[in-house]
């Protein structure tokens, strides 16, 4: 498969030396929670795992290959800095940051009139300065969003798609916080999943199945993936991509 090149041009120098925050592949920044967490359901008290009627191992959560692929795919930008989040005397969340060349990296906006906001989300929301402007191949565009899965970063992002094969401007992201919570972000904190894809136009078309047929392919499905341990559709189905 042939590889496309994305570019990462920032305009704050002294970004380029700091090796530990500059975007990177999404694979690469896998969160602990993920790593250490078992592929296989086992018992907690004999830690051996168990079994189905067949005699094959039960998959956890992790065996999931779509929750894997898009945990990998793209590319991941960090925090340059800790940033610090508090409420004043009036119960408003603030935040604050004490890194002199990053002060402008998070700002606090008010509320978006007439935006639906995020259940369980302060009301008055922030923003991201995205210090890092993308390039891509003419023809593609890139998907700004949260990253994917990591239900446990205490900021959920506004999406957005840029065609970034024209443009390639820093910008600004807006971002909710979880209500009720307060803290540091760490400098070098994934803060938002660049994916990016090839602009192609679609058409859609409804199919409706046979109903005689459906039982029999129900039988094939689970002959071909419902083996002892599983894995057929990351050995079998699944196409492996690189980002690097």
């Amino acid at each position: 498969m042939d590889s496309k090149e994305i570019k990462f041009i920032t305009n704050r120098f002294w970004q380029t030396e700091r090796t530990s925050t500059k975007p990177s592949s999404a694979s690469k920044s896998l969160p602990e929670w993920y790593t250490k967490a078992e592929r296989f359901i086992t018992n907690p008290e004999t830690k051996e795992y168990y079994e189905d009627k067949d005699g094959g191992k039960i998959a956890s959560w992790k065996a999931c290959m779509p929750f894997m692929d898009v945990m990998m795919s793209g590319y991941f930008m960090y925090t340059p800095c800790d940033i610090e989040f508090y409420l004043d005397e009036q119960g408003d969340i603030r935040h604050k940051i004490t890194d002199e060349k990053n002060q402008s990296f998070c700002s606090e906006r008010p509320p978006m009139l007439g935006f639906y906001q995020p259940d369980g989300y302060y009301l008055d929301h922030f923003s991201w300065f995205v210090d890092w402007g993308t390039i891509l191949p003419e023809g593609y565009s890139a998907l700004y969003t949260t990253p994917f899965n990591r239900f446990d970063l205490p900021f959920i992002n506004t999406s957005g798609i840029i065609d970034n094969d024209v443009v390639n401007l820093n910008g600004n992201l807006p971002f909710f916080l979880r209500e009720g919570w307060t803290g540091v972000i760490p400098k070098g904190t994934p803060f938002v999943q660049v994916f990016p894809f090839k602009r192609e136009n679609w058409t859609s078309s409804i199919i409706v199945e046979d109903p005689m047929s459906i039982p029999q392919k129900n039988i094939d499905n689970a002959a071909k993936y419902r083996v002892p341990d599983g894995g057929v559709y990351k050995n079998v189905d699944w196409h492996r991509r690189s980002y690097e």
